[in-house]
């Protein structure tokens, strides 16, 4: 509690307009991606590239338990800035509900790394970017338990930064796709790549602006 107060205290530094920027635009790839993976599942099609029918294909293969990750995932991340911006927060159950929505995103995700693309190297990208995605959100219920607002809110915003690693994701396998005649690369072998490029890209920028904003908050003397 003495930190949470410590906190409370010092100057907060705040977040440049690029982590703003890119926190909102992971934040429309991700639910692009949803809207454009429901439209597939209800409107099947054998038109188009032939990479994407086949992954088309590949999640109509499993289709409710696409729905059952993609559905509550898409809910957290249209309620995550209503839980970690101050200027949205104006009620608490946004919040209370990305703590559920989390859980069953998580649970769904270990139960989705069973049929990845990318086989055992998306797997273990999923393993434990989801493992460290559980792990955040749990330590953010913790402090929320406890009371200590701004150790729950760091902790919930590395939750929410790391869910939409999923969406950084999304122009590394398009890059893949783009280069793919010259590369000789399918999905099957880029989507882990493309999987651990973009949840570590999530993890860094997040860990490096909490340890900035230390430095800035807590300065040594």
């Amino acid at each position: 509690m003495a930190e949470d107060v410590h906190a409370h205290s010092t100057p907060r530094a705040p977040s440049p307009l690029w982590l703003r920027v890119g926190f909102w635009v992971c934040t429309l790839i991700a639910v692009a991606a949803v809207v454009r993976r429901v439209v597939a599942l209800a409107f099947p099609s054998s038109f188009g590239p032939p990479q994407l029918v086949e992954l088309d294909r590949i999640f109509a293969s499993h289709a409710v338990l696409t729905l059952a990750h993609i559905l509550p995932a898409l809910a957290f991340v249209v309620l995550a800035p209503f839980a970690i911006f101050s200027r949205f927060s104006r009620a608490a159950w946004p919040e209370q509900l990305l703590f559920p929505l989390g859980a069953i995103v998580g649970m769904t995700a270990y139960a989705m790394s069973a049929y990845s693309v990318g086989g055992w190297i998306e797997r273990s990208a999923v393993l434990l970017f989801n493992s460290l995605f559980l792990f955040s959100l749990t330590r953010a219920w913790i402090y929320k338990m406890r009371g200590q607002s701004l150790l729950k809110r760091r902790w919930l915003i590395r939750a929410v930064v790391l869910l939409l690693g999923i969406a950084t994701t999304r122009p590394v396998m398009g890059v893949f796709f783009a280069t793919s005649k010259l590369t000789h690369l399918g999905p099957r072998q880029f989507f882990g790549i493309a999987f651990w490029i973009g949840f570590s890209i999530n993890w860094i920028v997040v860990e490096s602006w909490f340890r900035f904003k230390n430095r800035v908050e807590h300065p040594r003397r």
